[in-house]
């Protein structure tokens, strides 16, 4: 699926500490206090999935298969061509990411990833997914005003650049491969993953 669109509530990400927490997370923290409470859940194991979830799979999985793509002619066209098998290549599967879609930024294309319906996100290769992009108004908004929805994350597209958007469902995940940064020529693969982030990889940035 490919769309001209994203509603983002940027100060959501970058929230300040100060700011109470939603009714949601209000929600999710008294019945994750109940559920211990009446021993159907231990938290150590709690904080071990989200430890997973923050430290061990997350933007940096994504950062390596951009990295690698930039460096490697030959894995950038197994990337394009089986989004999932690639990826499996450098150890990255499962959560989410057993049917991986990437697709490429380009001179004159844009790619930005939604899900309309709900939250479906790559896990193994983006980690939890932002606040913002489990909100209502982006995933209205992506669809139906991508140019307006990217420059309020700071990046205004020329005219002449062509906008897909791509709708992530429970089959599909999509991962965006962006531009490389000009003069980046004599970057290693680690050097190239630090100038890769989340938001070029979801496509409401690019690098």
């Amino acid at each position: 699926m490919a769309h001209d669109h994203h509603d983002h509530d940027h100060h959501h990400e970058h929230g300040h500490g100060q700011e109470p927490p939603s009714d949601m997370a209000l929600r999710v923290k008294a019945l994750e206090s109940l559920m211990v409470e009446k021993g159907l859940v231990d938290p150590a194991a709690l904080d071990a999935i989200v430890d997973h979830f923050e430290h061990r799979v997350g933007p940096r999985n994504g950062a390596r298969v951009v990295a690698r793509a930039w460096r490697d002619p030959a894995f950038k066209a197994r990337l394009l061509a089986d989004g999932t098998a690639a990826i499996a290549e450098l150890g990255y599967a499962g959560g989410q990411g057993d049917h991986m879609v990437v697709v490429e930024n380009t001179p004159q294309v844009h790619n930005l990833v939604v899900c309309t319906l709900c939250s479906c996100y790559p896990w193994s290769v983006l980690g939890l997914p932002p606040v913002w992009y489990k909100s209502s108004p982006y995933r209205s908004r992506a669809v139906i005003d991508p140019r307006g929805v990217i420059a309020e994350f700071g990046t205004v597209l020329p005219d002449d650049i062509e906008v897909r958007v791509w709708d992530s469902t429970a089959e599909i995940r999509y991962l965006v491969l962006p531009e490389r940064p000009a003069g980046t020529e004599a970057l290693d693969e680690d050097a190239l993953a630090e100038r890769v982030t989340r938001d070029g990889m979801i496509g409401t940035a690019r690098l």
